[in-house]
C-alpha cells in the first residue's frame, strides 16, 4: 500500500507517476489518510481524472465555433475544458451536454422570445447564459448560433482535472475516497457550484475570452465514442435525441450507459 506522504516510486511507468501525485494533490480532501493505490490505478473509470491539463496547451475556443446550429456546438463541445481563473485554477473536462434549439424548442428558455431574462440567447454566440432554478441551482449555458438567432448548449457534467479541493470547498463535501470525485461536477448544479457560478456573477460572461475568468479551452483531446440520447429532466420535447456524452465516463449524471450499448433511444457516434 502506498502512503500519501511517499514520493511516487521510481518503479512507476509515467502515467502511474502523473496518477499518483494526482492523487497526492487532493489527500486533504479524502478522509481516509491513506488507500490502495494499486486498486485506484486500475479502476478504469478513474484513470483519466487525474491527468491535470497543461497550461501551455490550452486555447480559447474563438466566436465562430458557437456560431453554429447548438447540435454542433454541443457535440464538438465534448472533451474541451471549462476553466474557472484563479488560485487554484479550476479546471474540468466536458462530458455532457444538451442542445436547446431556439425558440421553436418547446424546452427551450427562448421559446419564450427575447426577454429581459433571455437576452443573451439573441446576442452574440460564445456568451454564458445562467439560470437560476428550484430555488437552490445554478445552470450554465453558452449562447450558439449567429446574433438575433436562438439557440445555446446546457452544461450537465464535467470530469474535474484541476483545482479539486477548490471545488471541494465549494461544493461544501466530503470526499471519501477517489470513486466520489464525481460527486463534485456530475449535473448542472454540482458543476455549477463547484465552479463558483451564479448568474449574478457570470450571466453575460463572454466564454471565449480567458480576460472574463470563466472561458472554454481546447488541449487537443479528441472525443471519439458519444453517445446521443434524449435530454433528461424535462418534460416538454423531452424525446428529442438532443443530449450528447462521452460514453461510459464516470462522471456522466443520471444512469451512466456503457458505451457498447446501443438502446432503441440512444444511439453512438463514433466521428473523430
Amino acid at each position: 500500500m502506498l502512503m500519501w506522504g511517499q514520493p511516487p516510486p521510481a518503479v512507476l511507468s509515467s502515467e502511474a507517476r502523473r496518477l499518483f501525485l494526482g492523487v497526492r494533490q487532493i489527500n486533504t480532501t479524502i478522509q481516509s489518510p491513506h488507500f490502495d493505490f494499486v486498486f485506484q490505478l486500475l479502476h478504469s473509470d478513474l484513470r483519466p481524472m487525474l491527468a491535470p491539463a497543461s497550461p501551455r496547451l490550452l486555447r480559447p475556443l474563438d466566436r465562430a465555433f458557437f456560431a453554429r446550429s447548438p447540435r454542433r456546438v454541443a457535440r464538438e463541445l465534448l472533451g474541451k475544458i471549462l476553466v474557472r481563473d484563479g488560485k487554484p485554477r479550476r479546471a474540468a473536462r466536458i462530458v455532457e451536454v444538451e442542445a436547446y434549439l431556439g425558440e421553436n424548442d418547446p424546452a427551450a428558455h427562448a421559446a419564450a422570445g427575447n426577454t429581459a431574462r433571455t437576452s443573451v440567447l439573441f446576442g452574440p454566440p460564445g456568451y454564458a447564459y445562467v439560470y437560476f432554478i428550484y430555488g437552490n441551482h445554478n445552470c450554465l449555458n453558452v449562447s450558439c448560433e449567429r446574433q438575433g438567432k436562438a439557440g445555446s448548449v446546457l452544461f450537465r457534467a464535467l470530469e474535474p482535472l484541476e483545482g479539486i479541493e477548490e471545488m471541494v470547498r465549494a461544493r461544501g463535501i466530503v470526499l471519501r475516497d477517489l470513486r466520489d470525485l464525481p460527486k463534485l461536477t456530475s449535473g448542472p448544479g454540482r458543476l455549477a457550484q463547484a465552479f463558483g457560478i451564479t448568474r449574478s456573477r457570470d450571466n453575460g460572461c463572454d466564454l471565449t475570452s480567458p480576460a472574463s475568468g470563466l472561458w472554454i479551452a481546447e488541449d487537443g483531446f479528441r472525443a471519439k465514442q458519444i453517445q446521443i440520447t434524449p435530454r433528461i429532466g424535462i418534460s416538454k420535447a423531452a424525446d428529442q435525441p438532443l443530449r450528447y456524452v462521452l460514453a461510459g465516463n464516470a462522471c456522466i449524471s443520471g444512469r451512466r450507459t456503457p458505451a457498447g450499448d446501443l438502446r432503441p433511444r440512444s444511439r453512438l457516434d463514433k466521428r473523430v
